[in-house]
């Protein structure tokens, strides 16, 4: 048993806190905020800000990042890992993993998700409730995959991309880096890197440039 330290309180936070509790890996388990000015956040410590994570490595050999923006969640991972603390994945009890799945350290698989076999996830993913990745299926770090999403077999989907809520990707479909998949939509056709598709059948709606 150890510790965990969990940055971010925020909705995303509490959802991870909870999940690290139900697996019961850690004995115990505190958060570190920015914005959060109380002293809990659902019976668990904030013990400082974000910049306070050197002080704490001590106590607490684990961390885990809990933001929702793809790429301050990878840099996050990144300084804490240079830190030494070590990052786990955090899996909650009720999704379903096939044996044959990889799934890299950072990432999150929260309530009632299925990851079906030969399916990669990198680093720093969220899979949020009750979403569905299928077979053979990859995703780069630092995707962000809302409730409810289903990717079906043999789709690729590119770094730091964001699937919203509910959103359907048809089989055999490449999407790339940087994307935002807007809620609802349905992607039946391959999608380039750096723009937000939306609709049914999805079309592309914006160009975002590098960065999102």
């Amino acid at each position: 048993m150890s510790k965990l330290l969990i940055l971010g309180a925020g909705g995303h936070g509490k959802v991870v806190a909870e999940a690290a509790m139900l697996t019961r890996m850690w004995n115990e388990i505190a958060f570190l905020d920015n914005k959060i000015d109380q002293s809990y956040v659902m019976d668990v410590p904030v013990v400082g800000s974000f910049d306070s994570y050197l002080e704490h490595i001590q106590d607490y050999s684990n961390a885990f990042v809990a933001l929702g923006n793809n790429h301050k969640r990878l840099l996050w991972i990144e300084k804490l890992k240079h830190a030494g603390y070590t990052i786990p994945v955090i899996i909650h009890p009720t999704s379903i993993l096939s044996k044959y799945c990889r799934i890299e350290h950072g990432t999150v698989v929260l309530a009632n998700a299925v990851i079906n076999p030969s399916v990669e996830i990198s680093e720093g993913c969220i899979i949020n409730t009750a979403s569905s990745v299928d077979h053979d299926s990859k995703l780069d770090k630092g995707v962000h995959v809302s409730p409810g999403v289903n990717i079906s077999g043999t789709v690729s989907i590119g770094s730091y991309s964001w699937l919203g809520v509910g959103a359907k990707i048809a089989n055999n479909i490449s999407v790339g880096s940087n994307v935002i998949i807007a809620a609802g939509a349905t992607v039946i056709s391959d999608v380039p890197n750096n723009v937000m598709v939306a609709g049914v059948p999805a079309k592309i709606k914006k160009n975002l440039g590098d960065e999102h």
